[in-house]
């Protein structure tokens, strides 16, 4: 299936304060292991059909690579979305986690891993040149780089302005 290529440059623009960026993987330590890493691997997919079937979830969007380590790279609403999916007893996470935790963890056939951001709004720069939607864009909104974003010093640090709360820096004259 062939993604639409926007040429021209492009940059993000998230209508809220913050992004959290949560990024998630695995690594096959013992690829020959197959079982092993076959059984933590299969976990993922359904969290992501869950998550993408709820729009209430919070997840805005990820993107993922495959290969002997893992990433899945995903974009929420807030921290509080994620932990409350985490901590869902409905939800396709909690199980995995728990089987993991039970039947692999300590043994060094596969590890797990995650890193959590809380990003301002107004720390976060972007661009897209030739690409198809991609990343924060395809999370949030892709919108054309123009007057007042060409460069990367102009990104970033708007998100407050345009959001209509000009902040200490820009009220200041700084």
């Amino acid at each position: 299936m062939a993604q639409e290529v926007f040429p021209g440059r492009y940059t993000a623009e998230p209508a809220r304060d913050s992004v959290t960026v949560f990024l998630i993987g695995m690594r096959a330590n013992r690829w020959w292991k197959i079982r092993s890493v076959a059984k933590v691997a299969s976990a993922m997919p359904p969290m992501l059909r869950h998550l993408a079937s709820d729009p209430g979830s919070g997840m805005l969007g990820f993107e993922q690579w495959l290969g002997r380590t893992t990433v899945l790279l995903s974009y929420w609403e807030s921290p509080e979305h994620l932990r409350k999916f985490a901590a869902d007893r409905e939800a396709p996470h909690l199980e995995p986690w728990r089987r993991f935790m039970k039947e692999l963890a300590g043994r060094g056939d596969v590890g797990v891993w995650h890193e959590t951001y809380q990003v301002p709004a107004d720390g976060i720069e972007a661009v897209y040149s030739g690409m198809p939607l991609f990343g924060l864009a395809k999370a949030t909104s892709h919108v054309p780089i123009g007057p007042g974003t060409n460069t990367a010093k102009q990104r970033m640090g708007r998100a407050a302005v345009r959001n209509g709360k000009a902040s200490d820096r820009a009220a200041a004259g700084a």
